[in-house]
């Protein structure tokens, strides 16, 4: 007869568990508010309004003066580089251990108490502003957040029923999208209207407001978090051992990189993979940089066009998911790429606020469908029984690659030609 703790630790059969399913579409709703308030819409703006002096853009960051968006660009990419240098260890170690909810943990406090920490960034009454303590909790926080979803992608081809993971992996997305709209219009309330939220006593409410939405995200992180952890199951595989050493976690990323290098489709695909989401995802990190800088709109113009770019993302993702049904995933992703040129093509063309929102739209559109179909099309070509956190950091660590190549190149052009345009 089984022992209680045994029966605990038993593993059982998650795929196709509609609450199961639910709970892993959740994350999303939980951790994409941070991807949308504060790397999209809130702190560009806000981070812009605090390190500004007049028409100088440079700030000293440990003594080193640099452009502002440009050491911005570069705290995006070097967040993701740590994670992107970690996580294959750490995801070894997972599948080892079996505890891949854990970590997903770990990185989802880490992301959100940072991202909480980002109210005490702040310009003094002397026009001193703390860059170094502002880009240091944006880059904890980027790295909670970049790092969270390295274990949470590793889940969907677990509980996805055969042909289901497009519509799964969209839902995901979709749920994201919403989520991070319905919390950005309360914050942007906030902002607006902030004698509604009692706001309206403080000096400089146009700043006190957007530091409490720093603290707004990070607490919606966590409470809707901790509904994915309450569900999801604590093993997520049949354990190998319970040490959290980091030989075993070598040994088992070794395993798992000899039978990679073996899958000529799997390395072929995450090759693809690099170059379409360096596009994409720098262009979703820099657009409202780019918007607020380069083409001078205002914050009631830019912000807008942010929320355009959210909910025009839930009909794209739903949309490529239905359309990867009907002429298959790499078919389909082939589209959003030729989609996503022409975007860009257009994008250098765009001189005024229309342009950019019509452009906007566009990229919501294609941003949903590639990020949600490059994630199910990895899902689709794993091995049926294999470390699914190991095989999936190999596609994290691209798609986090992709984010670092990409934002320092775009700062790097920027510093070299006086242009974000370029």
């Amino acid at each position: 007869m089984e022992s209680s703790a045994l029966k605990k630790d038993k593993i059982i059969s998650i795929r196709g568990n509609k609450k199961i399913i639910r709970a892993w579409t959740v994350f999303d709703w939980a951790n994409s508010v941070y991807q949308l308030s504060i790397t999209s819409a809130i702190l560009p703006a806000y981070y812009d309004a605090v390190t500004r002096n007049g028409d100088d853009t440079t700030v000293s960051f440990f003594g080193w003066q640099v452009e502002n968006t440009s050491l911005y660009a570069w705290a995006v990419a070097a967040s993701f580089l740590v994670v992107a240098l970690t996580s294959p260890l750490f995801s070894s170690i997972a599948d080892y251990t079996g505890r891949r909810k854990f970590f997903m943990k770990i990185y989802t406090w880490l992301g959100a108490l940072s991202c909480a920490a980002l109210f005490f960034f702040v310009k003094t009454e002397q026009g001193e502003t703390n860059t170094e303590f502002g880009i240091m909790a944006f880059f904890l926080a980027g790295i909670g957040y970049t790092g969270g979803l390295v274990f949470y992608n590793s889940w969907l081809p677990e509980i996805a029923p055969e042909g289901q993971q497009d519509r799964i992996s969209a839902r995901g997305y979709a749920l994201g999208y919403i989520g991070g709209v319905v919390l950005l219009v309360i914050n942007l309330l906030m902002i607006t209207h902030p004698e509604w939220f009692g706001l309206d006593g403080f000096e400089k409410t146009e700043r006190m407001a957007p530091r409490i939405s720093f603290i707004t995200v990070g607490v919606w992180w966590l409470v809707f978090a901790h509904y994915t952890f309450y569900h999801l199951p604590n093993r997520s595989s049949v354990p190998k051992g319970n040490s959290f050493s980091v030989l075993n976690g070598y040994r088992e990323l070794r395993k798992v990189w000899k039978e990679f290098r073996k899958n000529k489709v799997l390395s072929t695909y995450l090759a693809a993979v690099f170059f379409t989401l360096m596009g994409v995802l720098t262009v979703m990190y820099m657009a409202a940089n780019y918007g607020k800088k380069e083409l001078h709109l205002a914050d009631n113009t830019l912000i807008p066009t942010v929320l355009i770019i959210q909910l025009v993302g839930v009909i794209g993702a739903i949309g490529f998911g239905r359309l990867s049904e009907r002429i298959g995933n790499v078919k389909a992703l082939v589209a959003a790429v030729i989609i996503w040129i022409g975007i860009c093509v257009g994008a250098y063309f765009v001189t005024d606020a229309g342009g950019f929102m019509i452009v906007a739209a566009f990229v919501g559109l294609v941003m949903g469908g590639a990020q949600s179909l490059t994630r199910s099309g990895y899902a689709r070509l794993l091995p049926e029984h294999g470390d699914h956190t190991s095989y999936f950091s190999f596609y994290d660590v691209t798609e986090m690659m992709a984010v670092v190549f990409g934002t320092f190149l775009f700062g790097l052009f920027e510093m070299i030609t006086g242009t974000m345009r370029s």
